[in-house]
């Protein structure tokens, strides 16, 4: 029951080339950084990731899509970063765009072993009729393009199908976890890291305090030990990034 990996390099180690990855964090909040540079450094390449965001330029996720390591991404935001938007343009980058509460849920149900649901988000846009730009050729025109999605009434109301994610792996960022894979995420690190646990057949938590098991109060648990296979414990060092600084005058 010991899942305790000693490094983040022995925990990243086995990721292949064109693995899927759920990855936790908002913004630059609850964002796995140890795990995401110590893949950078493992070397895997044409991954495909399945997060809110790719991180900043040079921060999170930002590292390994500078590189060149990211294929393609099922985000709901893509701000922030210059470098996405130039690999998107360019047709480097392939990105599916979700609408964030609907991104959470595909990955909740995926770790719930729900294949799809119903959901009223993207009713008449192209979320549902397709047509957004997947994938661009490089010179402005779409080479890949969304297709359209099921849709049906219910009471009334149309709502449209979304399928659920499961991910070769997962990457989160845990505030406490114990030696059996239980976390306990701190204020708004709570945020994609819940869903994207869930989603991973392989997940893999660091945790910046760990604790033996039953210091964890069970109704203190966000993700059980039972979503989670390795932890590693990583120790939170020097200031955290702010995305914009704003100063009064």
């Amino acid at each position: 029951m010991d899942k305790v990996i000693p490094t983040a390099a022995e925990a990243v180690a086995d990721i292949p080339n064109g693995a899927s990855l759920a990855v936790g964090g908002f913004g630059l909040v609850g964002v796995p950084e140890a795990l995401i540079a110590a893949l950078h450094l493992q070397g895997a390449t044409g991954l495909e990731t399945v997060t809110n965001n790719l991180g900043t330029d040079g921060f999170g996720l930002g590292v390994l899509l500078a590189s060149h390591r990211i294929r393609r991404t099922i985000s709901s935001y893509v701000g922030q970063n210059k470098e996405f938007a130039r690999q998107y343009l360019a047709g480097e980058l392939e990105v599916e765009l979700t609408p964030q509460g609907s991104l959470a849920e595909r990955m909740r149900a995926g770790g719930a072993g729900i294949p799809a649901f119903f959901t009223p988000a993207g009713v008449g846009t192209q979320v549902a009729s397709g047509g957004l730009p997947r994938r661009y050729d490089g010179n402005g025109e779409v080479a890949i393009a969304s297709p359209p999605k099921e849709s049906r009434e219910f009471d009334g109301v149309t709502y449209v199908m979304e399928r659920a994610i499961v991910t070769d792996y997962a990457l989160v960022h845990a505030w406490k976890g114990d030696r059996h894979g239980n976390l306990v995420y701190r204020k708004s690190g709570r945020n994609f890291n819940p869903p994207a646990a869930a989603a991973g057949r392989i997940t893999i938590a660091e945790v910046e305090h760990l604790v033996e098991p039953g210091e964890i109060d069970p109704d203190d648990v966000h993700t059980p030990g039972i979503h989670v296979q390795r932890v590693v414990h990583i120790p939170v060092a020097g200031d955290k990034p702010i995305e914009k600084r704003t100063v009064r005058k």
